[in-house]
């Protein structure tokens, strides 16, 4: 690791079978590999994660995602299905992480240099929080949240709305008077907050697929940078999955 900071940081994907728009979406085939697969992949390539894990529910739907982390030696945590925030604390508390990572599995070209900048801004600023979606500036898919176990153990015991629990974050995001939020903002190359490379849909998956098909190479990382030139080179591209609305946390 080449971070200074000796705070454990430890990345936690949480990924679950049930999706409502496209049921067991992480798992579905991209290339030669299940969709999740590639995520822990990418995330090697980090400088500043210590450990990734997997969270997902005690549902028996889950049971395969167990499978897959057994399989692929992913260290796995299992939790309640609903109350995702409570499924974090434990699985932080478990894999003993000082700084967490919070990670969604629908996001298989997500960017480890992008991560460790999301990452290094809260560790230089002694940010309480800090992402890369407060001003999304980044293409979605890229989704990047850090915060410290003391933020996650105040936000697991005042976090009480069914929307805090299920989202993890909004009751951190949402108290700015409570924490010390950062934001980090793409540069200009890579600020394309019009591009979706995140999968919700049938046609998402589409569209990573021809990706990964232009671009992956076994044991080698394409960037975010890589993507963009693909996309502007091959506008038909963007077409595939161009009319996809984002479902937004709801505030309930």
């Amino acid at each position: 690791m080449t971070h200074k900071n000796t705070k454990k940081v430890v990345a936690i994907i949480q990924a679950r079978m049930g999706s409502a728009r496209l049921p067991g979406k992480v798992l579905k085939k991209v290339s030669s590999m299940p969709m999740l697969w590639y995520m822990f992949d990418r995330l090697k390539y980090s400088q500043e994660v210590d450990k990734i894990i997997l969270a997902t529910s005690t549902s028996s739907k889950d049971d395969q995602l167990v499978s897959f982390a057994e399989e692929y030696q992913i260290p796995c945590f299992r939790g309640s299905e609903e109350d995702v925030l409570g499924r974090y604390y434990g699985a932080a508390i478990y894999f003993e992480g000082e700084t967490i990572v919070r990670l969604t599995g629908d996001c298989p070209l997500i960017d480890p240099q992008v991560t460790d900048q999301v990452i290094l801004t809260h560790l230089s600023s002694n940010a309480d929080y800090t992402s890369n979606t407060i001003l999304r500036t980044f293409p979605r898919g890229l989704d990047t949240e850090v915060f410290s176990f003391e933020t996650l153990k105040k936000t697991y015991k005042e976090g009480k709305k069914n929307y805090e629990r299920e989202h993890v974050t909004p009751y951190i995001y949402q108290h700015p008077d409570k924490f010390h939020l950062e934001s980090v903002v793409a540069e200009k190359k890579l600020r394309r907050s019009d591009l979706r490379i995140t999968v919700d849909t049938e046609k998402d998956l589409k569209l990573i697929r021809k990706i990964f098909e232009a671009l992956y190479k076994e044991n080698e990382i394409f960037h975010t940078e890589d993507i963009i030139g693909l996309l502007d080179k091959n506008p038909e591209l963007l077409k595939i999955n161009a009319h996809i609305k984002q479902k937004e946390v709801k505030e309930n």
